[in-house]
């Protein structure tokens, strides 16, 4: 199943099929049995042919996104490629055989985009990239209850001229796109491909791939430490890291295509503005 936030209606979709429902939100989700629910609202609910509404990022005005970092080995090589020079690049290899991992506040809703809206990069930057990832949903208790896609738009220059910069590299307005549904299964989800592709001008200037069962740490444990220290009375997002990193080569540009794609979630669309 799939649950949509839109601005019209919850929807939840089965087999192409959509059921709509009203209600708030953040309590909507914030629930442990929440596949269940949205089971027994397909089972009692009118089924119709389309969603109503323009699809809004899935997410409520008080809910927060984390993220998490250097999870996969690709990762890990390229930010200390990227923090060579300033000589951070050995706090990368630490943490990714650490038992703590990276773990930093990302956004506030209002800095969150949504499918086909536009991402921004910040005029201080001068290399860019998206980060595609896997991205939990997870309630005030601290259960995973649903999995959707992000986008953790990062600038390298800034984090790479000193990690302690990282809250500039990670969060400015615009800095993540989240969507465009949310993945609703009662069954383990730790084998999915995920898939960058960017487009210039219609050309294709970038594509990768990798699995999530690449993630050196499970989302459990991650979820574990962001709760740690911290409450979320209303649940919140926790991004998991990126495995699909572009070259030092390469960096985005005003008007590029960024589409995230994660097997049974579906593909998140949004352009640099």
């Amino acid at each position: 199943m799939k649950l949509y936030k839109t601005s019209e209606a919850i929807v939840i979709e089965k087999d192409n099929a959509y059921y709509h429902t009203t209600g708030d939100w953040e309590s909507f989700v914030n629930d442990d049995q929440l596949f269940d629910k949205a089971a027994q609202l397909i089972a009692y609910g009118q089924a119709e042919n389309s969603l109503r509404g323009k699809i809004l990022a899935p997410l409520g005005e008080h809910q927060e996104v984390w993220a998490c970092g250097v999870t996969y080995l690709r990762s890990k090589i390229g930010r200390q490629e990227e923090s060579k020079a300033a000589g951070g690049s050995d706090f990368y290899a630490r943490v990714y055989d650490a038992e703590r991992p990276e773990v930093f506040f990302k956004a506030t809703p209002h800095r969150v985009v949504a499918q086909h809206e536009k991402l921004a990069i910040r005029k201080d930057s001068t290399w860019d990239v998206p980060e595609p990832e896997l991205t939990l949903v997870v309630t005030s208790s601290g259960k995973i209850v649903g999995y959707t896609i992000g986008n953790d738009m990062s600038s390298r220059s800034i984090e790479g001229e000193n990690p302690l910069y990282l809250p500039q590299a990670k969060t400015y307005d615009a800095c993540a796109a989240i969507g465009p549904c949310i993945y609703l299964t009662d069954q383990s989800f730790d084998h999915a491909a995920i898939g960058l592709e960017i487009l210039r001008g219609k050309q294709m200037v970038f594509e990768g791939s990798i699995d999530i069962d690449q993630m050196k740490r499970k989302p459990a444990e991650l979820v574990s430490f962001v709760y740690r220290a911290c409450s979320f009375p209303y649940g919140c997002l926790v991004m998991t890291g990126t495995g699909i990193v572009p070259g030092n080569d390469f960096t985005l540009r005003t008007g590029d295509e960024i589409r995230i794609t994660i097997e049974h979630i579906g593909t998140l669309i949004n352009t640099v503005g």
